[in-house]
């Protein structure tokens, strides 16, 4: 009965601390590695460099992205403007007459 009560304590510890240890942040206690030798620098140098030429190369896009650009108009038309209507003068009330 002793054990069991035991066994049933530390499986609700273990129970609380799985979410805990859950929502630990990620921290990296180790150092970042072996530092790189001066060839395979010089190799990830040559590398970069090849890759900035290459992008240099690639021509800016100069036409439009838009998949509906050749279904609209290129101006909008324009709308005619809108026609004032005088509504007919209301003859003033005279305050003679009543």
């Amino acid at each position: 009965m002793k054990k069991l009560i035991v066994t049933m304590a530390l499986a609700v510890a273990a129970g609380w601390a799985v979410p805990a240890v859950a929502q630990m942040p990620n921290i990296n206690l180790l150092a970042d590695g072996p530092s790189k030798t001066p060839e395979e620098k010089e190799a990830e140098a040559a590398r970069e460099k090849a890759y900035k030429d290459t992008m240099r190369k690639i021509p800016d896009a100069k036409t439009s992205a838009d998949p509906w650009g050749n279904v609209r108009a290129v101006e909008q038309p324009k709308t005619a403007p809108a026609v004032k209507t005088t509504a007919a003068k209301k003859p003033k009330a005279n305050p003679t007459t009543n």
